[in-house]
């Protein structure tokens, strides 16, 4: 259960789209889903609409196309990064709206030991352009019942920025290893790890930090400047995961947990939960919650006042110092609970719609509440098969 969540700062996530990849049979039926996803965070903060559609068509016996394309609007309000004036607790927010448009495709190739996937895909919007590909291969062993797999993904994006001409440059690299087990008819466990590195404009243009500076001896200011971030953030994961059914009661259990560090500091721990209930021959319902907790990027501040850092105008330097008041880099916790109800119509239609609350809280004791989101998400979907 991973909700969508959007990023002020535009990052994609292409890379790691592309390079997800299910162990399936590629001979599966060819089909057409229609998904319409509504992010609404409370107080006027972020809200998010998404349109979505997926082609998945069988070329001949062992190769199978899948297209998606997606197209969000997103409009509200999100913290610039400065802290609450004096006597208040409300940080400041401002406005944003955005459109993006977006499709990734991948080819995917069955041969006797495995399948290879290739994919490609592309994201636009006024201030952000991201190219990312991925090749992924799975090889099977011990009669089918060990599966391998290993990735590459990669995207080249460009970052508008106000304070800089031409377009800054931004290039990531994900690889993944993992494998995946069957234990019994019932259970299988699977553990990946994932290396991933991003070089180049790193900071968002569009949060900022605040300090008061003596102008001049006896006159001080309270100034707000560009947040700068580390060119280069190097990350490592490791996922492992449980699927076991349970056939008396006509269910199954899939939980999962990540671990994730980074240059930055990040420390990050992630819990996946979700039961998979069968009503009846044509229903399935799926309760689910998912925590995650992180530490704060050694960089991160609430407040620039009284400490060393001495923030200053222009563009990134890679030399440092470092600093940003984005929340999200902060220490803090988020809790994701839900529900989703899948519907088989007939053998080609299905039906399905969840509802997820999502909440954010600091951990630091110092960076306000109204920093963080709450959010209701509701996604319905339909999908014809042939």
């Amino acid at each position: 259960m991973a909700p969508f969540v959007p990023h002020p700062g535009r990052a994609t996530l292409l890379a790691a789209a592309l390079l997800c990849v299910s162990p399936r049979s590629l001979r599966a039926e060819e089909a057409v889903r229609y998904k319409y996803q509504d992010y609404r965070e409370a107080a006027g903060r972020i809200a998010v609409e998404v349109h979505g559609a997926t082609v998945e068509k069988n070329l001949g016996t062992d190769t199978r196309l899948k297209v998606e394309g997606v197209v969000d609007a997103i409009a509200g309000a999100t913290p610039t990064g400065e802290p609450a004036p004096e006597g208040s607790d409300q940080v400041p927010l401002a406005k944003l709206t955005e459109r993006r448009r977006a499709w990734n495709a991948t080819v995917a190739r069955q041969f006797s030991v495995g399948s290879l996937t290739l994919g490609a895909g592309r994201s636009l919007e006024s201030d952000y352009d991201s190219v990312g590909w991925s090749v992924n291969g799975l090889a099977e062993f011990n009669q089918k019942n060990t599966t391998v797999l290993a990735g590459l993904a990669g995207t080249a994006d460009e970052v508008r920025v106000f304070f800089q001409k031409p377009w800054a440059d931004k290039r990531t690299r994900d690889a993944i290893l993992g494998v995946t087990q069957l234990l019994d008819p019932r259970t299988s466990v699977t553990l990946n790890l994932t290396w991933g590195r991003q070089r180049g404009f790193l900071a968002d243009p569009y949060k900022l930090v605040a300090r008061t500076v003596e102008i001049i001896p006896g006159l001080s200011l309270p100034l707000t400047f560009s947040e700068n971030r580390p060119d280069v953030r190097d990350k490592r994961l490791a996922l492992a995961a449980l699927n076991r059914a349970f056939p008396a009661l006509r269910g199954a259990l899939d939980a999962s947990y990540r671990h994730h560090r980074d240059s930055y500091g990040v420390r990050a721990h992630t819990v996946d939960l979700a039961w998979f209930q069968q009503w009846g021959d044509q229903v399935l319902f799926r309760p689910g919650y998912r925590f995650h907790g992180q530490s704060a990027a050694r960089f991160y501040r609430y407040r620039f006042d009284g400490t060393s850092v001495l923030p200053s105008e222009g563009p990134p330097r890679p030399q440092g110092p470092f600093y940003s008041s984005d929340y999200r880099l902060s220490a803090l916790q988020t809790h994701t609970y839900g529900f989703k109800v899948i519907w088989d119509v007939t053998t080609a239609v299905q039906l399905d719609a969840a509802y997820e609350r999502y909440s954010m809280h600091g951990r630091d004791g110092v960076t306000p509440a109204s920093a963080y989101c709450r959010a209701d998400i509701l996604t319905v979907g339909a999908r014809f098969g042939w």
